[in-house]
């Protein structure tokens, strides 16, 4: 249970990462040692930049932030960073001290096993598949020993027994942890406490209870809200009307009217500011490519990685229109591999149709140019060029306002990252999509609108997920468990 200390505190607290981008705003929380707390907001909000300022990587404008003199904290990132891709797993681990480790190979064993991870420690963190490279950023963590663990989004990629396995290791964490995480169920099993970062008012509200009590607690508060100002409202209008007929009497009637709209005034100010809550995008659709029938993609063949090799399986498959096949499997099999070269047109056991477009949800969004803007992103995504009315209308379906148009991929979150990655494939009618894990990184809200929008897509599809309520909602036709070949 969490003690009476407190060893982050943040008073005041202002950020923005630009002058039209701002973060927080006089934002004040504390945390308690030993306590397991959830940081909620909605995509954007700025969650992951409360983690650089509490590891001191990014410093406030104004306020303070106060953390334990002597206190060690260790960060799990969303993503391994791109110069780290080339680096060996002990060179990896290395990198997570200050100073060098001696007796190493002996930790790193030790927290591979936390993370159910086994793995040569001469292997490049680049070749791992999504999967292992987040047990990876999760064991740079854990091997530190932190007194305060911060994790930022650790289920993304992780497979029902990962899940378990960290789910477990936090239960039983002795020292301090902040999650970030869309994944509620996860969050339940743990949260002592959640902060909410509201990216409306860009102030941190802060509650204690399990992560499900909290969420329903603030939905009845702005239920209760709502009900307040929609009586304030229905009051206010009515006394206007008798305000407005009395004016035009004249007379003592007129006095009559100054007091009603003194009191009108009053009524007003007792109108609640309610948090807009966390929009949620619009339906949107996924045109299919014209004029394509037929078989649009055959597996005669997949290879599998089998103690870190890959060998060619034999398979016999083949998609027409509207066919989903789900691939499925283990951490590092080699799902995201195939997919890779598959997109890429490399992969050996595969034919795809001629001309026929292939719209690619990549899990790390490595096929996205991080160095154009979203605006350049989404036209680019049109054949035939787009207006840019159109654009505007569209993007702003996936709450890309023109302020993250004009902003570059790689200053995005991972999940406005996503955001735009699916409304770029709306706009390029594929007629094979393929979707690796793609619901990493998105807010929760979004999730049955984007279930629904891929399970109405009348191409051809490969999904890979772990997220089981997820699939469940998108038919299926075929399954590949590459680990049982």
């Amino acid at each position: 249970m969490a003690g009476d200390e407190i060893i982050v505190k943040f008073s005041n607290v202002s950020f923005e990462w630009a002058s039209n981008k701002p973060i927080l705003d006089e934002a004040s929380f504390s945390v308690r040692k030993g306590s397991k707390i959830t940081l909620m907001g909605q995509n954007g909000a700025g969650k992951s930049t409360i983690f650089q300022l509490i590891t001191g990587e990014s410093k406030p404008e104004a306020g303070s932030v106060n953390t334990n003199e002597n206190m060690t904290i260790a960060s799990a990132k969303q993503v391994v960073p791109r110069e780290d891709l080339e680096l060996t797993i002990n060179e990896f681990f290395q990198k997570c001290f200050s100073e060098k480790i001696y007796n190493i190979d002996k930790r790193i064993d030790e927290v591979l096993e936390v993370v159910n991870l086994e793995m040569p420690h001469d292997r490049k963190v680049g070749s791992l598949s999504g999967g292992q490279q987040a047990r990876i950023l999760l064991a740079g963590a854990l091997i530190q020993d932190p007194d305060l663990l911060l994790l930022d989004e650790p289920t993304n990629n992780l497979d029902k027994a990962g899940i378990s396995h960290l789910t477990n290791f936090i239960i039983g964490y002795p020292k301090t942890c902040i999650v970030i995480s869309h994944d509620a169920d996860f969050l339940n099993a743990f949260t002592q406490g959640v902060l909410y970062l509201d990216i409306f008012s860009k102030k941190i509200e802060q509650y204690s209870g399990d992560y499900f009590t909290v969420v329903n607690e603030i939905k009845m508060r702005l239920e209760r809200e709502r009900m307040k100002n929609a009586r304030l409202e229905k009051d206010i209008s009515h006394r206007k009307e008798q305000a407005n007929f009395f004016a035009q009497k004249g007379g003592h009637l007129r006095d009559v009217s100054a007091k009603m709209k003194r009191k009108i005034e009053e009524l007003e100010g007792e109108i609640v500011d309610l948090r807009r809550e966390d929009k949620t995008i619009r339906n949107f659709s996924i045109p299919v490519q014209e004029d394509i029938g037929g078989v649009i993609l055959k597996l005669d063949s997949v290879a599998v990685a089998i103690n870190h090799k890959f060998v060619n399986k034999k398979v016999n498959i083949s998609l027409n229109k509207k066919e989903r096949l789900l691939l499925a499997g283990p951490n590092g099999i080699g799902k995201t591999t195939f997919l890779e070269k598959l997109a890429s047109g490399q992969a050996k056991g595969e034919h795809v149709k001629a001309g026929v477009k292939i719209g690619y949800y990549r899990q790390d969004f490595s096929n996205l140019d991080f160095n154009a803007t979203v605006y350049q992103t989404l036209s680019k995504a049109i054949d035939s060029g787009g207006m840019e009315q159109a654009i505007r209308a569209h993007a702003a379906g996936f709450l890309l306002d023109s302020e993250i148009l004009k902003a570059k991929i790689g200053s995005l979150s991972e999940g406005q990252k996503g955001l735009v990655a699916f409304a770029a494939i709306a706009l390029a009618k594929p007629g094979l999509l393929i979707l690796d894990e793609p619901t990493n990184h998105i807010n929760f809200r979004h999730i049955p609108v984007i279930a629904k929008a891929i399970d109405d897509f009348q191409g051809a599809m490969i999904l890979v997920s772990h997220v089981q309520d997820f699939v469940e909602k998108i038919r299926v036709d075929f399954t590949l468990d590459l680990g049982s070949l």
